[in-house]
């Protein structure tokens, strides 16, 4: 089907949005429990008016047994009692809408909860039940049903079968207390759409969908063989039909969708962001992109070039509540990142990674599209190292200890230096411990700071939402697009269509500025002959 690309009078808000994450239990705590939750959120809008963003994507806030950081639900329709209540939620989509931002809720339709009244009802029914049909139970293979169905490796780690005492096995691509649903049934397919009205009248948005290209299985549950057309869980064609029907849910209510969507073929990736299915998707291969000119130029032009056939924006992220923060990421040797590349001890050279950091946060900034910022990146924060005891994150748990998990990445955020726990609002130790520099990172602190991470952010977010070089040609979407400038080698520079130019050096020396007529922005002072010193961007504007 072939895009219609808005135009720039009448494109929509989200194709070129700055959008920051929030991981409630790790924002600000309202209540004093060791845990943020929503009434925290609520006192900071004004911190986040202040950054100006122009919306909030909350990772799940249902009810929970936390057995994944919330992405096991109990309740799609409850709000988790350690985050607050449904009235709260209407409450803070509503006032963060009367400060001009929006609301993006996460769903989470690949599984349930091991507590969800479903699987519950599963577990106590018989085999070949209505009940076990909603999910996928199987009898195990062997003399006495003792090996698990098929092969399958979990996406943490492990068989993604566990046994119950009848004797059937059921199936979980992630932790056990995280039992997949069977999108074959109807039943499945029409609560999540109840779902998606549910908080879409309640004044979302949008929606992120997370794992969204795993939803569907072939019903055979085949033994995996590599490089095998079609994958028997990964990407298969039945998915498009369900996102077209939630297509038309969200067009109802004006709403979006996010997907969460991690393929290697961008031919099949873009197929979710055809004109009546996703409206974005993240953008994995940047997120994972090393500092290397090259390489970032290169994960650069392939996202536009595999967004530009369906007219879908791009979107930008640096992290995330399951990436090692960009900070740490940048100041060490490998400056990828890769899930089964992490090992607990990794060198770390802070000083270099903040530095890269900032530059990269300029890059993302004028990219064209919209952007993702994970709380707290604005405020420079390195990768945690939590003392192991004290990692609840089921990744580290089913690696046997080998993987340091994510929960660096999810410490509580600093507020304050002079208040307990950096002010993140408790009266007892939050949930997970604070490094004991936590405070040198305190947003109060870098808020007077003209040259602190965060001061670098806002200035940045008021440049790309009021400078005219962000703004699209005529006939462009809104997000407009770029042209690559003459460089010297290792370094990036682009101009946006009205006359925004980024740099950025990797070269390993100083580099000259492009011709320009003003300086808006560096994330670094240039050195004392004018030029950009390695590891530092600049935006300027040109005008003739």
């Amino acid at each position: 089907m072939a895009a219609n690309p808005p135009t720039e009078a009448t494109a929509p808000w989200w194709r070129d949005a700055a959008i920051y994450q929030i991981y409630v239990r790790s924002f600000a705590d309202g209540d004093g429990d060791g845990t943020g939750d929503l009434a925290g959120v609520r006192a900071r809008l004004p911190y986040l008016v202040e950054l100006g963003v122009d919306a909030l994507w909350f990772t799940p806030w249902y009810l929970s047994p936390l057995a994944d950081g919330g992405y096991d639900v109990a309740d799609y329709r409850a709000i988790d009692p350690a985050f607050g209540h449904l009235a709260e939620a209407e409450k803070l989509i509503a006032e963060a809408r009367e400060l001009g931002i929006r609301t993006i809720i996460d769903i989470v339709p690949n599984h349930v909860s091991d507590r969800h009244s479903w699987f519950r009802a599963a577990l106590a029914a018989a085999p070949g039940s209505p009940e076990r049909d909603l999910f996928h139970f199987r009898e195990g293979r062997g003399a006495h049903g003792e090996i698990p169905p098929n092969d399958w490796v979990s996406e943490f780690g492990g068989t993604p079968w566990t046994r119950i005492d009848d004797g059937q096995w059921y199936l979980h691509l992630f932790a056990p207390g995280q039992p997949d649903l069977n999108w074959a049934h109807p039943a499945v397919r029409q609560e999540h759409e109840d779902i998606l009205r549910f908080w879409f009248d309640r004044g979302v948005a949008g929606v992120r969908i997370d794992s969204a290209a795993l939803l569907a299985k072939d019903p055979a549950l085949p033994d995996f063989v590599r490089d095998t057309d079609p994958h028997p869980y990964v990407d298969r064609d039945e998915l498009h039909d369900i996102y077209r029907s939630w297509r038309a849910i969200a067009d109802a209510y004006d709403g979006i969708f996010v997907g969460e969507v991690w393929l290697p073929d961008s031919e099949r990736f873009a197929r979710y962001l055809r004109p009546d299915e996703l409206h974005t998707a993240f953008n994995f291969n940047f997120l994972a992109c090393p500092w290397d000119a090259g390489l970032l130029r290169s994960a650069i032009d392939d996202t536009l070039a595999e967004h530009a056939p369906v007219g879908a924006p791009a979107t930008w992220v640096l992290c995330n509540h399951d990436v090692t923060r960009t900070v740490t990421r940048y100041g060490r040797e490998a400056t990828g990142f890769d899930f089964a590349a992490k090992v607990f001890g990794t060198p770390t050279d802070l000083e270099l990674g903040t530095r890269r950091a900032r530059a990269a946060a300029l890059l993302s900034l004028a990219l064209p599209g919209a952007v993702y910022l994970y709380q707290g990146e604005e405020l420079g924060l390195p990768e945690a190292d939590i003392p192991r005891e004290r990692i609840q994150d089921p990744m580290h748990l089913r690696s046997g200890g080998v993987d340091p998990g994510r929960d660096g990445c999810r410490v509580p955020l600093p507020w304050s230096a002079e208040e307990p726990y950096a002010g993140f609002g408790s009266t007892v130790e939050p949930w997970l411990p604070q490094p004991a520099d936590w405070p040198s990172y305190a947003a109060e602190g870098q808020g007077t700071d003209p040259g602190s991470m965060l001061t670098l952010y806002r200035e940045a977010l008021r440049l790309r939402r009021g400078e005219p070089g962000f703004a699209a040609a005529p006939g462009e979407t809104a997000d407009g697009g770029l042209d690559w400038l003459p460089s010297p080698p290792g370094v990036l520079a682009f101009m946006r269509t009205h006359g925004l130019i980024c740099v950025v050096n990797l070269s390993g020396s100083p580099v000259p500025l492009p011709d320009h007529d003003e300086m808006l922005l560096t994330s670094g002072p240039l050195d004392p002959s004018g030029l950009l010193p390695e590891d530092t961007a600049a935006w300027l504007r040109r005008t003739r």
